[in-house]
This record gives C-alpha cells, structure tokens and sequence, in this order.
C-alpha cells in the first residue's frame, strides 16, 4: 500500500492506495476543507483556529494510516506553510502528535506533481486531439499553478518546458478583495491577468494556442464544481467529471449565471449553493483570467492533483522521501 497526504490552503487530503498484480485500487480517500491559510494575507501567520482544525484532521488522517500495512507514504504541505512565519513551528506539533513528518515542497515541485497526477490525461488521443502541447492549472487555496508542457506522442511521456505560480488562490483573492461585488468580481480578474503577463512573453502560448496546437487542463475544485453544475449532478460524481471535455464557452456560461443569481439576489439553489459563493467566485475569476489570455476552445476536467502525482511517482519507483511517518506506537514503516 502507498499514501500521499497533500495539506493544502484550503484543504487536507489523504489517499491510500493498494498496488497488484490486478492494478491500482483505492483504499481510502480523505477530504477536509480546513482553511488552513485563513487570514494569512493579513497576518502572515497561521491562526490558531486554523492549526486547530487542521490538527483535528491530520490526527484523522493518522489514525486512519496507522490501520493500514503501508510501504510508503509521503506528506507535503503547499503555498500556506510556504508563506506563513510559524510554520515550521505548527509542522512540529504535527510531527510530535500525529507522527507525521509534512514535506513542504517548492511551487515548481507542487507543478511536477500534479503533471504526473495528469499524464493519462495528456496521452488521450480523444482528449488531445492531435495537439502537441499541453496547458494545465492548478487553483489552490493560497497560490495558483501553471504548467506548459510538451507531449510526445511516439513515447507517451510529457516534459516540463516551465511552470509559473501565481500568489493568489481563493481564500488569498477573497481575503484581498473582501466585497464580493460585481465590480470587484472584474477587477479580481483583471488582478490575476496582470500576474500571468511575464509567462506569456516568455513561451508565446497564445500563437500556439492560435495554432491548435494547445490542451488545456483544469485541476482544482472551481473547474470540478463547475463542471459538476454544468452536468446538472444533483450529487458530485468523480467518475463523470474526472478526464470530462467541455467547451470553454459552458464555463463561461455557468460563471455568467452565478453571476447573474448573486448579484441579482436572484437565490437559486438548482445553479449553486449561495454559501459556497465567497470561495467559489474567486476561483471563477482566476479561470476566467486563464481562458481570457489563453483562449483555448475546450477544456479537460481534472479530478486528481498532487496526491495522485505522488503515488504515481511512487508505483514507478522514482524518489521522493521515504519513512516519513514515525508511528505514534513507535513502530517504523
């Protein structure tokens, strides 16, 4: 069995995973909105709230480790534990209750990993469609990632060619701009267009775009949301949504409806849940500042991330640390 543990910005994942000669199977799967990097735009610490709930799930996540035989398990925090002054600090209290030892990465790791969580998807001859280059983002919690990336289609591998991480996720952007007006909705996104500028001028993706050379790949939970609306689920399915195409224009559309039942005061609970709207309009705007500068026609829906790029990367036996997880029974893995 192998794990991964990704502690995000705004959430603490977990997947368990056990590996045969029948294949992959899931054994369990773990998610928990914590808001870990609530209020450190502001502060640039980590609030004690935010520790406590995010201990409280990391001790679940431990405790549902220690009932599984594993082989490997690696943790890795993001841009929160990046950025926050005392989180070295929280990291060692994790350490010291729960047994796990958090790996904060680089963005540019952050990028490689949820490239290698993706790479089924870039080989997809149905979902390439004969288009050399690929285009993916991530949208966290506290930063934004992107990756451009070169297939090879003979080989059926993908390389890096560079990769941009923007400052701003959906609680950092709500935190910034704090009335969610309609005004305030545009310059959000005219925010994170002027943040994306410099990668452009360096790799000259709209010409390929222009070209039809370019795949575009949306990882976060806004393009799995909005998808999911889109598809009318009365309840989230992975399976329908992970490797979806959908034209670009359907996003815009489901974005302009949400739009239009917020700002209108129109409450229509078939289009979103109202309570959902302070983190999920942020990360609208930072799409919509993506396509905007990158208009791609179509766009491939990517329910998978850090967590699945690390166990792929640990089923193809390449490094990354191991043991790093001291049982609370002090016994080694």
């Amino acid at each position: 069995m192998f794990a991964a543990l990704d502690l995000g910005t705004n959430n603490c994942r977990l997947l368990i995973v056990a590996s045969g000669r029948s294949g992959v199977k899931v054994i369990d799967n773990y998610n928990r909105v914590v808001r870990l990097g609530e209020g450190l735009y502001e502060t640039g610490v980590l609030s004690e709230a935010a520790m406590s709930r995010t201990l409280s799930a990391l001790h679940h996540c431990a405790d549902r480790i220690e009932k599984r035989k594993l082989f490997q398990l690696y943790a890795v925090a993001t841009e929160a534990c990046r950025r926050a002054k005392n989180a070295s600090d929280f990291l060692g209290k994790v350490h010291k209750e729960t047994g796990l030892n958090i790996n904060v990465i680089t963005s540019r790791e952050e990028v490689e990993l949820a490239v290698a969580g993706c790479a089924t998807l870039f080989h997809d001859k149905l979902l390439r469609r004969n288009r050399t280059k690929s285009l993916l983002f991530d949208i966290g919690g506290g930063s934004t990632e992107i990756a451009w990336v070169r297939m090879d289609v003979l080989r059926g591998k993908q390389t890096l060619i560079g990769c941009h991480s923007i400052p701003v996720g959906v609680i950092t952007l709500r935190e910034q701009f704090k009335k969610l007006t309609l005004n305030e909705y545009y310059r959000m996104v005219e925010y994170v267009l002027d943040k994306m500028h410099s990668f452009e001028c360096i790799h000259q993706i709209r010409a390929e775009i222009f070209r039809d050379q370019v795949q575009l790949i949306g990882v976060s939970g806004t393009v799995t949301a909005l998808a999911s609306m889109i598809l009318k689920q009365p309840k989230y399915c992975r399976s329908a949504i992970d490797g979806l195409l959908l034209p670009t224009v359907q996003l815009k559309d489901i974005i302009r409806q949400i739009l239009t039942t917020k700002f209108n005061k129109i409450y229509d609970y078939s289009i979103v849940n109202h309570q959902r709207l302070q983190y999920l309009l942020p990360g609208c705007a930072i799409y919509e500042a993506i396509n905007t500068l990158w208009p791609v026609e179509d766009i491939v829906i990517a329910d998978r991330g850090i967590r699945d790029g690390i166990i792929a990367t640990m089923l193809q036996k390449k490094p990354l640390v191991s043991k790093n997880y001291r049982s609370r029974h002090a016994h080694n893995l």
